[in-house]
């Protein structure tokens, strides 16, 4: 089969990579020259582990092509997907002018039957407008050629979308007509020889999938956080709540671990787009409203714990932060808990030593020199005040005790992600505060 995916940033990229795996030549296509040179020198434009090796290996066996112009695939491929940004607008809304653009593209240029597929997150209703906007670059034309507009959401996890694209819980097709749902079923089907679904329905329920999916999960993160606060007040152990209801099948230990708030490109932006299509429709989701408050609070509590630790006197203290990026295993700095941390200290006249494995270019795209990188994580705690950690990256679980003993003015650790056990600390005297417990002082 021949593909086209039109953008290739995180969805774009995974989603062209892993078709062009299965044996389908696509194209990638990208306004963004620069971006589409240093793709075909491969050079990627985002982290993700295992994406390089995959993005190299096709290209090098010519199934997958990065390109400009889109014009010169439209009428070779069975398939065009759409996966361009769809930035929050001030309201909340998804901003769908990328995604309109390339379907007035696709309407300029067709010929041949296709189908365009909304793979970008897009709120319900946009595949009307998908269609419209096509039809109408048709009409000025004067031509009249037959297409198909599919909904297919994406369910990556950042971190690990590789693998949840070549081995998919399921996957969602929404359609209109037999012919789109034979043209993407042939196309998924080597993803679900291990019998995990393809979920065919229409294509508004589709839409809607995602954002309930996102919307879901936040919820889940939100209120483990909001019991977890109330834990540390009442005395309880939010780690052994957690195992407590976990083991209820119904509930399940997924999403359960408390933290930091969420951040990245998706549940913030996907639980606001919710609440504005409730809205638009007269309709108030209170209980999403609910969760994105909790998460903008969460978002704060490990600065006020730093704050009420030093009794409000920062002014000329070190903080040293393990972990810059929203999750492990991506440079993904969008709303990334560690930001809102990192200004409150800076507004505070606190000096910030930071360390991540990966997105530290990300963050100084965003923060310039306003803290200090460092090499490695030890760097960070020389003549730290205390220590934060943001980001559970694995390389933070087991760390040397003894160094940071000598290495830190004083010794006490912020742990936003309950990565310590107390008996880790309890040799070294070391003041522990934890997201869910009281905090324990050696």
């Amino acid at each position: 089969m021949n593909i086209s995916i039109v953008g290739t940033g995180y969805v774009g990229l995974v989603s062209g990579a892993c078709l062009a795996e299965t044996g389908a030549v696509v194209n990638c296509i990208d306004t963004n020259q620069s971006k589409i040179d240093s793709l075909n020198n491969g050079v990627m434009p985002i982290y993700e582990p295992g994406l390089e090796d995959l993005v190299k290996r096709n290209v090098q066996k010519e199934r997958l092509f990065f390109k400009t112009k889109l014009a010169e695939v439209v009428n070779e491929s069975d398939a065009i997907f759409i996966a361009v940004g769809t930035p929050p607008d001030e309201d909340g809304s998804a901003d769908l002018k990328y995604v309109l653009a390339v379907a007035r593209e696709i309407g300029s240029n067709l010929d041949n039957y296709t189908v365009v597929v909304t793979k970008s997150t897009v709120p319900v209703g946009t595949a009307v407008k998908v269609k419209a906007a096509i039809q109408g670059e048709l009409d000025k034309r004067g031509v009249k050629v037959e297409f198909d507009v599919a909904s297919n959401p994406e369910f990556l996890k950042e971190g690990n979308a590789v693998d949840d694209f070549l081995k998919p819980d399921r996957i969602v097709i929404g359609v209109e007509s037999e012919t789109a749902e034979k043209v993407l079923k042939r196309l998924y089907k080597p993803f679900v020889l291990n019998n995990h679904p393809i979920i065919v329905m229409d294509i508004t329920s589709s839409e809607m999938t995602k954002y309930v999916a996102n919307a879901m999960l936040a919820t889940k993160i939100s209120f483990i956080n909001e019991v977890a606060n109330l834990c540390e007040i009442v005395g309880a152990d939010i780690n052994l709540v957690r195992k407590g209801i976990g083991s209820d099948t119904r509930i399940g230990y997924k999403f359960l671990y408390p933290g930091v708030g969420y951040g990245g490109s998706c549940f913030p932006k996907d639980v606001q787009a919710l609440i504005k299509t409730a809205k638009n429709y007269n309709y108030s989701l209170n209980i999403l409203q609910a969760v994105e408050d909790a998460n903008d609070f969460q978002k704060t509590v490990l600065f006020n714990k730093i704050y009420t630790h030093f009794e409000g006197n920062l002014k000329g203290k070190t903080i040293a932060i393990w972990g810059l990026s929203f999750k492990p295993e991506t440079d993904d700095m969008r709303e990334a808990p560690s930001l809102v941390l990192i200004n409150s200290l800076l507004e505070n006249g606190v000096t910030v030593n930071a360390y991540d494995p990966i997105a530290m270019h990300e963050t100084k795209r965003i923060l310039g020199d306003k803290i200090k990188y460092c090499k490695d994580m030890y760097e960070t705690l020389i003549g730290a005040d205390a220590l934060a950690v943001v980001t559970e990256w694995s390389e933070f679980r087991l760390p040397n005790f003894k160094v940071m003993d000598k290495l830190m003015n004083d010794k006490v650790i912020f742990d936003g992600r309950n990565i310590f056990d107390m008996d880790q600390l309890e040799d070294f005297n070391f003041h522990y505060y934890s997201i869910g417990k009281k905090p324990i002082n050696f």
